[in-house]
């Protein structure tokens, strides 16, 4: 359920509406507009009817049920766009973020490298995979703690603050202590209790949809990061598996707009996991622009053919930088800056 408070309504006002939520066994979620106040119930409204307990409030306009499974996450419950906040960054309308960097540290040149290279280009947030979870238990998996020092280095020498994913909840804190911004991978997207953990942390948060995951799966592992209190989501589309064995993934770039008819929450797309191949990379990113996505993950290497990770999707940077050219002439037809 979403209460509607009137406009001019007092603090008091809504504090006394958290406070009957809370007495009936409800949590709840304020979000404050320009002209409205909305709190959000969040509970088991079976047995419970909160127009009757709440709608006699003179404070309360209207009680409106949520029709979606996920409440926070919904347009219903916040109209405005929500803006993720990384350092300096910014994800939201009216501008197109880039998040760029290797699939994963290697050294400290590598990284150091390409993060001033990815600066002078153009993007705004640097990424790269510290801890990397991989199909085969032989495959690299990266430099652990290490590589979180390098990343450290490479934001202090950049200036670009990064993301970085956490696999589990293990070596959560020790993410959280160095990154800026933190991923859930595709593979963790219903890892419902490291969601509740990276909730608690307030720390920004991109979420990957999950390889099988329907939109609706995928707004809903959004909402047990916000039911924790934290609103600092980037929801990430890269690519969904289908028979189509040409690409690595099936880039649904329909998600884009679908999401953002029913989430406030930003959304990026990444055509290097979405689909394997440098060479289309450029292509699509062009094409989630023009979907509507508000950011793009591209993976850059300073050298593919020598990654330890994925190597054939990942930009060298003279190939970066001519994306950015690209996407300079391109996002202005749609109402952002670059």
């Amino acid at each position: 359920m979403i209460i509607v408070l009137r406009s001019g309504s007092s603090q008091e006002d809504v504090d006394e509406v958290v406070s009957r939520l809370k007495r009936l066994g409800f949590g709840a979620h304020v979000s404050q507009g320009l002209e409205r106040t909305i709190v959000g119930a969040i509970g088991d409204e079976r047995g419970v009817n909160l127009e009757d307990k709440l709608g006699v409030l003179p404070a309360v306009e209207k009680v409106i049920p949520v029709l979606t499974p996920y409440k926070l996450t919904s347009r219903e419950f916040r109209e405005a766009d929500t803006v993720v906040r990384v350092g300096t960054a910014e994800i939201g309308p009216g501008r197109l973020t880039i998040i760029a960097g290797p699939c994963a540290v290697e050294s400290e040149k590598q990284i150091v490298s390409v993060a001033r290279r990815l600066k002078d280009g153009g993007a705004q947030i640097l990424r790269g995979g510290a801890f990397k979870p991989r199909t085969s238990p032989y495959a690299f998996q990266g430099m652990g703690k290490e590589g979180l020092q390098l990343l450290a280095l490479a934001r202090e020498e950049s200036g670009l603050p990064f993301v970085t994913e956490a696999l589990g909840i293990e070596e959560l804190d020790l993410v959280a202590e160095y990154a800026d911004m933190i991923q859930i991978g595709a593979r963790n997207m219903q890892n419902f209790r490291l969601l509740e953990a990276v909730g608690r942390l307030r720390k920004p948060v991109i979420l990957k949809r999950g390889m099988m995951s329907t939109v609706d799966e995928f707004l809903m592992s959004a909402e047990y990061v916000l039911a924790q209190g934290n609103y600092q989501v980037l929801l990430c589309e890269r690519g969904i598996r289908t028979f189509e064995p040409s690409t690595r993934n099936t880039l649904d770039l329909s998600c884009v707009p679908l999401v953002k008819g029913r989430s406030h929450l930003p959304i990026a797309v990444d055509p290097s996991h979405g689909t394997g191949r440098a060479d289309l990379v450029e292509a699509m990113s062009l094409a989630a622009v023009m979907a509507g996505a508000d950011s793009l993950l591209i993976e850059v290497h300073p050298n593919p053919i020598e990654a330890l990770s994925d190597g054939p999707q990942s930009l060298n940077p003279d190939q970066f930088l001519h994306l950015v050219q690209n996407l300079r002439s391109l996002v202005p037809l749609v109402g952002r800056t670059l």
